[in-house]
C-alpha cells in the first residue's frame, strides 16, 4: 500500500458527454469525504483528459474504473481494482471506492478481463465500445450531406439533385464516404473490445463486407446489424485464436499476421456464405416495415422509442433505443432518429421548465441546474435531467419516461425525420430536420407533459412527506424509549423517519440555514420556551422570520405532543408554519442545562431549532432534521460544538459532515 492516501479512477461513457465528467465529479467527491486524494482519467468525447502518470498509479490504493467501454487495465496491473459501470461510478461513488480498497491486486488484464466476460455487462461494454467509435461518423457524414443538399441542391421532379460540377457536390461525396465507414468502424471496435487489438483489422474488413451486397448476392445491405454480428464474431474467433499457445519463435507475428488472417477469412466466408443473405433480408424487411408503418403504429414506436430514451437518461437502455434509431439512418431510413432527438431534449428541458413554473418545489441548486438543464437539452444531452432524477427519482423518472414518450410518439405522427445521429433543437437548427417546425412542436409538447408530470408527481410526494411528518410525534415516543438502549439513540429514529418519509434526500448545507447571528454560546436561559424564544428572535433578525411570537407558539404546541430532546444532552425543538420566511436552523449552548424531558434524563445544553414555512414542512424540514441527527452522533462533532469560541466555530464543526 501507498503511504499516502491516494486513489486513481478512469471514468467512461459511449458518447463521452455527460456521465464521463458528473461520474469523475462524483468519485472525487467521495474520495474527499474518505480523506483520499485521487486522480481521475476522463475519456470524453474530446479524448482522454488528465492522463494518469506512473507516478500517480504507483502510489495508489487502489483503482476504480467506472466504464461503459473498453479500457486497457496493463498498467494497473498488481492494484487492487474495481470494475463497474458510468451509472454507478454517479449513483455509488463512496460504495465503489470502499469495494475497491477492498478488492484484491488485478494480476494482469487477461485475468481481469476474463472474469469480466463471465458477466452480461460485457457484451452491453463491447457493444457501446463499438457505438462510441461510430457516432462521430454518422454525425459527421450526416451533417456534411444536410449542409450539400440544403445549401447546394436544386429542386427538381426527383427531388433535390445537387449538380455534379459543384463544391457542394464534393462535400456530399464526403459526407457518403464517412457515412460508409459508420458500420466498419461499429464493428472493429465491438471485436477490438473483445480481443484487443488483434480484433480490430478482422472487425473492420468484416463490417465493410457487412456493407458490401454484391459479396453475398443481396440487393441490399446487411445494416448496422450486420457490422453487431461481425463485430462480436470476429471478436470472439480473434480471442479463441489468441489463446492458442505457440512457440516463441512466432509469437511476435501470432498478433499481427497469424490472427487477422485467420480470423477476417473465417468470419468473412461465414458471412458470405451462410449468414449475410439472410440478414440483409431481415434488415431489408425492418426497413421497408419502418417506412411503410401508419400513424398507429408509428405513434406506438415512437412511445417505446421515446420512453427507452427518458428511462435512464443516457443509460443501456437510451443507448440500445439509440442505436437502433441512429443505424437506420444510414439504409435511408430517419423517422425513427426524428422521434429519439425530440425525446433525447425532453427530459432535461421539461425539468427545466418545471422549475420555473413551480420554484417552490426546488431548492436554490436545483433551480439553477434549471437553467442548466434547459441548455443541455438544446444541445441533445440527456444527462442534463440526472440530478433530478437522483434527488426525486419515484418522480422525476416516471415524468420523463411519459414526457418522452410523448413528445416522440407525436414526432412520429408529425414524420419528423432527422438525418444525424443526435437529438435535441440543436439538430434543426442546423437543418438537418425535415420538419422544422414540427419538431418544436413536438418537443413542445413532450415538455409540457414531462414538466406537468414531474410538478404533479413531487406534489404528491410532497403531501405524502406531511402526512409521514405528522407522525413524528409518535416516532418521538419511539425514540424515548430507544434513546438508553441504541448507541445511536434517537437521532437513528429520526434519520429513519427523514429517510422513509423521502429516500432521495440530497445532501444539506448548514449554511443555508445556519448564519453566525443565529448562534447564542453560553447564554444563561433557564427553560425551554425561553431558549425556543431566544433563538427564534435571532431568526428575525437575519430575516428568515417574520413572527417569533408565533413560531414560539408552534414550537412549544409541538414540545407538547412530546419532548424534542434526542438524548447526549441535545435538543432538536421544530415549528412548521407561516411565520418562517424562508427554512432557518439556529443553535443555543447553554451555559447551564434545564429539563427537557430527555429520556436519558439528564439536563439539555445543546439546542438546534428548526422552523421551515408550511410549504416547505414536508422535504425541507426533514432534510434538515435528517442532516442534524446523523451529523450529531459524531461524538467530535459534539465535543467541537463545547469547545465552540465564535458562531463561526460552530458552523466549521457542522460542516462536511452533513450527508442526508
Amino acid at each position: 500500500m501507498a503511504d499516502s492516501k491516494h486513489l486513481v479512477a478512469i471514468t467512461a461513457c459511449p458518447s463521452g458527454v455527460a456521465h464521463t465528467y458528473m461520474a469523475a465529479e462524483a468519485l472525487a467527491a467521495a474520495a474527499a469525504a474518505r480523506g483520499y486524494t485521487i486522480d481521475v482519467e476522463t475519456h470524453g468525447s474530446i479524448g482522454v483528459e488528465g492522463t494518469l502518470t506512473q507516478d500517480s498509479i504507483d502510489r495508489a490504493d487502489a483503482v476504480i474504473i467506472a466504464a461503459d467501454k473498453k479500457i486497457e487495465l496493463d498498467r494497473f496491473a498488481g492494484k487492487p481494482t474495481i470494475v463497474a459501470t458510468v451509472s454507478e461510478g454517479i449513483n455509488r461513488a463512496g460504495g465503489l471506492i470502499d469495494d475497491a480498497l477492498a478488492a484484491r491486486p488485478l494480476k494482469g488484464e487477461a485475468t481481469r478481463q476474463s472474469g469480466e466476460r463471465s458477466s452480461s455487462g460485457f457484451v452491453y461494454k463491447a457493444l457501446m465500445n463499438g457505438v462510441s467509435h461510430m457516432i462521430p461518423f454518422v454525425v459527421t457524414g450526416g451533417l456534411m450531406l444536410a449542409l450539400a443538399f440544403s445549401i447546394g441542391g436544386t429542386p427538381t421532379q426527383q427531388g433535390l439533385v445537387i449538380p455534379e460540377d459543384s463544391f457542394w457536390y464534393l462535400i456530399s461525396q464526403i459526407g457518403t464516404l464517412a457515412f460508409s465507414l459508420m458500420v466498419p468502424v461499429l464493428s472493429g471496435f465491438i471485436a477490438m473490445a473483445i480481443a484487443d487489438r488483434p480484433g480490430l483489422a478482422p472487425g473492420l474488413i468484416t463490417g465493410f463486407i457487412a456493407t458490401t451486397p454484391a459479396l453475398y448476392h443481396s440487393e441490399a445491405g446487411a445494416g448496422f446489424l450486420g457490422g453487431i454480428v461481425t463485430g462480436f464474431m470476429s471478436g470472439y474467433v480473434a480471442l479463441l485464436i489468441k489463446k492458442i499457445k505457440v512457440h516463441r519463435w512466432i509469437a511476435p507475428i501470432w498478433p499481427i499476421i497469424v490472427i487477422p488472417v485467420l480470423t477476417t477469412t473465417a468470419v468473412g466466408l461465414i458471412f458470405v456464405y451462410a449468414l449475410g443473405t439472410p440478414i440483409a433480408a431481415f434488415f431489408t424487411w425492418l426497413t421497408t416495415a419502418l417506412a411503410g408503418m401508419g400513424g398507429t403504429q408509428v405513434g406506438l414506436l415512437g412511445l417505446l422509442l421515446g420512453a427507452m430514451i427518458g428511462f435512464d437518461m443516457g443509460g443501456p437502455v437510451n443507448k440500445v433505443a439509440f442505436l437502433f434509431a441512429g443505424g437506420l439512418i444510414a439504409s435511408g431510413t430517419s423517422v425513427p432518429m426524428g422521434m429519439v432527438a425530440v425525446a433525447i431534449a425532453t427530459p432535461p428541458i421539461g425539468m427545466g421548465v418545471a422549475t420555473l413554473v413551480r420554484r417552490r418545489l426546488f431548492t436554490d441548486a436545483e433551480r439553477e441546474n434549471g437553467i442548466a438543464a434547459i441548455f443541455m437539452g438544446f444541445f441533445g444531452i440527456t444527462e442534463g435531467a440526472i440530478p433530478f432524477a437522483a434527488a426525486h427519482p419515484l418522480q422525476v423518472i416516471p415524468a420523463n419516461v411519459i414526457g418522452s414518450a410523448v413528445g416522440a410518439a407525436v414526432a412520429g405522427l408529425f414524420g419528423v425525420s432527422n438525418e444525424v445521429m443526435w437529438g435535441g433543437g440543436i439538430v434543426a437548427v442546423l437543418g438537418v430536420v425535415n420538419r422544422p417546425l414540427q419538431f418544436f412542436c413536438a418537443l413542445a409538447v413532450g415538455v409540457a407533459v414531462n414538466a406537468v408530470m414531474a410538478i404533479l408527481l413531487l406534489d404528491l410526494g410532497n403531501l405524502r412527506s406531511r402526512r409521514t411528518d405528522r407522525a413524528i410525534p409518535d416516532q418521538d415516543q419511539d425514540m424515548r424509549t430507544d434513546a438508553v438502549d441504541a448507541s445511536g439513540d434517537a437521532a437513528g429514529s429520526a434519520v429513519e423517519t427523514a429517510d422513509k418519509a423521502e429516500p432521495a434526500t440530497r445532501a444539506v448545507s448548514f449554511t443555508d440555514y445556519l448564519r453566525p447571528d443565529s448562534v447564542i454560546l453560553d447564554e444563561n436561559l433557564t427553560g425551554r420556551e425561553q431558549v425556543i424564544a431566544a433563538l427564534a428572535a435571532r431568526g428575525t433578525a437575519t430575516g428568515q422570520l417574520k413572527d417569533a411570537d408565533q413560531i414560539v407558539a408552534t414550537a412549544m404546541d409541538r414540545e407538547a405532543m412530546g419532548t424534542t430532546a434526542v438524548g447526549d444532552a441535545l435538543a432538536i425543538p421544530h415549528a412548521k408554519c407561516d411565520a418562517a420566511i424562508e427554512p432557518f436552523l439556529g443553535f443555543a449552548r447553554l451555559s447551564t442545562g434545564i429539563d427537557w424531558e430527555a429520556a436519558d434524563g439528564g439536563p439539555v445544553d445543546l439546542v438546534f431549532l428548526i422552523a421551515v414555512p408550511e410549504a416547505a414542512a414536508g422535504n425541507e424540514h426533514l432534510r434538515i432534521l435528517a442532516a442534524l441527527a446523523r451529523t450529531l452522533m459524531h461524538e467530535q462533532v459534539r465535543e467541537e460544538l463545547y469547545a465552540a469560541r465564535t458562531p463561526e466555530d460552530v458552523i466549521d464543526a457542522l460542516s462536511g459532515r452533513v450527508r442526508a
